[in-house]
């Protein structure tokens, strides 16, 4: 069975839309990209648009048949496991030593790669039938992985009456993913969600089979080794194993922005590389236990436990040091990619927005229903469709597709906070209750901050392949990292991969700060623009801020050493660094010593 990609980099999920149909674009060239189960509408269109096109029929699920979004998602991971697998067989079957696409999948790889070297010498010197031996081989799709944010787990009614657990929409997407003929990985974001856990439990891919070997694998988002000890041992106890830690920059990254309590990449993927060995071990100890309790017998050695980055990476350079410093498997290039055409479903007009962005134009908004910091672009049509209802009076999204619709203020079902339902009532309670136009105006602007972004950001893949989207409306969302700033021309595929492996430099920018220092400065102007403000209202938040303020001081210094003694293989020039280093920790000295 195939496991894992033979690149050193993989495509992170972007926004709800931008990779998915990614795995159509990439797999079949080894590369893994993940796929965001949240919009079942979306995927039914999906599924319709490359159904047709390759002129195989569709039979639409309708919803108001039984369980239709699990069936949807199932439906439409199915249609792309077939479409890659149908790929790779054709590349196979039709393989010349004139081939391209093949030419094209082993070109790719990194120069380092035992497949790439091989090919190109058996291509030169062996004769054709051994060749296409090996080819058969050795030519592997990249794998077609799924992301569920665990926080979006949306109850959901039939009639009046709300449906059973599992039909909440996180509990269905699992259930989707289970059922469908893919082998690969279920990758976890957003925190924990002990009642999804537990349901995992239903689906015997998530278990080892016979030969130890596990069709579904788990995947966890993290930010520090903490959460990555609590997560792997819960699921170790039900006799489900973790098989990847994907460790992810707080602030450093695309979408929503988990800040963590001052815990930088560096440390963090620093105590995962020397606790390493205890974890799989600790975790081990416990799925054996976990298995044994459910009869089932526990393979003789620990399954394969890989280690994962993303955020923020934008060199060959920060790309080697990471996969070899910290030992990883891989790293996440995400917002780069949404420079790729080839790679994600974006509209011409996006991507001319993001090569134009700069770093004023990408900013941490409250834009977000969930609550949750949101990176995103200034100008986005989306949002200038927010303010266009604003000006017209009618603030709010007609609430169409639902997902966001947590909010239990009101009575009622759930509703989202970015709806014209939620923001009418929220504004007529701040215009009773508070006594100043300028207070009302202020609690005014915060509640129609909110953006209904679980349409906004799909959006962008129907007008990038010519799908109706009048249900939708024409406004895009889009959540690129920091990172974007530095990345502001249109590049191929073949291009991007080139710059991760350090053959060709695609950025024009040479101002660009290394991926540690940009992350340092993120947190640090975190907690001054959004931290620091919190206390005057709460004076908990005092011990909160000191407890981070004291893990940036120790990120400051960890990275001091770090650079001095690696400054050959980071390709960064030091007194910059040091200089950088020291306006930061000047700035956080500062302030602790005037809080005492």
């Amino acid at each position: 069975m195939h496991n894992f990609s033979p690149h050193t980099f993989h495509v992170p999920v972007m926004g709800i839309g931008y990779t998915i149909d990614s795995p159509l674009k990439l797999a079949h060239l080894g590369i893994t990209s993940v796929v965001s189960l949240v919009d079942d509408m979306l995927m039914e269109k999906m599924r319709e648009f490359h159904s047709k096109s390759m002129n195989s029929p569709f039979q639409g699920i309708s919803s108001k048949v039984a369980d239709f979004r699990a069936r949807r998602i199932t439906a439409f991971l199915d249609l792309m496991d077939g479409m890659v697998k149908e790929k790779i067989a054709g590349m196979k079957n039709s393989f010349s030593r004139k081939s391209e696409e093949v030419d094209k999948y082993f070109e790719m790889l990194p120069a380092s790669s035992k497949a790439r070297q091989t090919y190109f010498y058996l291509k030169q010197n062996a004769n054709f039938n051994d060749l296409k031996e090996w080819v058969w081989e050795n030519l592997q799709p990249g794998e077609i992985d799924v992301n569920i944010m665990t926080k979006l787990d949306k109850p959901n009614f039939a009639g009046g009456e709300q449906l059973p657990v599992e039909f909440n929409d996180a509990h269905a997407a699992l259930r989707g993913f289970a059922q469908s003929n893919l082998s690969s990985s279920l990758v976890l974001s957003a925190g924990m969600n002990p009642r999804l856990f537990s349901y995992m439990e239903k689906w015997d891919d998530f278990y080892p089979d016979q030969e130890g070997l596990i069709k579904k694998k788990v995947t966890i988002k993290v930010s520090d080794f903490r959460s990555a000890v609590v997560q792997g041992k819960m699921l170790a106890k039900k006799g489900i194993w973790v098989s990847e830690f994907r460790i992810e920059s707080g602030l450093n990254c695309g979408g929503h922005a988990f800040a963590s309590q001052g815990n930088l990449m560096g440390p963090v993927l620093e105590e995962f590389k020397q606790k390493r060995n205890e974890l799989i071990n600790d975790q081990f100890a416990t799925f054996c236990a976990g298995l044994a309790a459910k009869g089932m017998r526990c393979p003789e050695q620990a399954p394969a436990l890989r280690f994962s980055a993303q955020g923020g990476v934008g060199t060959a350079a920060e790309h080697q040091f990471l996969l070899q410093h910290y030992h990883l498997d891989s790293v996440g290039w995400g917002t780069p990619f949404l420079m790729v055409p080839e790679a994600v479903s974006i509209d011409a007009d996006t991507i001319n927005k993001l090569g134009r962005a700069k770093e004023k134009d990408l900013y941490l908004s409250d834009i977000s229903p969930l609550g949750v910091p949101f990176n995103n672009l200034r100008g986005n049509t989306k949002d200038l469709e927010k303010e266009s209802n604003i000006e017209a009076n009618r603030p709010g999204s007609n609430c169409t597709k639902q997902y966001c619709s947590l909010n239990s203020e009101f009575s009622g079902r759930p509703v989202c906070t970015a709806s014209r339902q939620y923001q009418r009532k929220k504004i007529l309670l701040a215009e009773a209750e508070l006594s100043s136009q300028a207070a009302i105006n202020q609690e005014i602007k915060k509640i129609t901050e909110k953006s209904c972004i679980c349409v906004g950001l799909g959006t962008s893949a129907l007008i990038a392949n010519g799908i109706s989207h009048l249900s939708e409306g024409a406004g895009v969302s889009v959540c690129p990292g920091p990172n974007m700033a530095y990345f502001d021309k249109e590049a191929s595929l073949k291009e991007m991969a080139d710059h991760i492996y350090g053959r060709e430099n695609i950025m024009s920018r040479s101002d660009r700060p290394h991926i540690f220092l940009k992350e340092l400065e993120l947190y640090v102007n975190y907690f001054f623009e959004k931290l620091k403000p919190q206390e005057e209202s709460d004076v908990r938040k005092k011990a909160a801020n000191e407890k981070f303020l004291q893990a940036i001081s120790e990120s400051i210094e960890y990275y001091r050493a770090m650079y001095i003694r690696q400054s050959a293989q980071l390709g960064v020039v030091m007194a910059d660094v040091l200089g950088r280093l020291r306006f930061f920790e000047k700035q956080v000295s500062g302030f602790s010593v005037a809080q005492k």
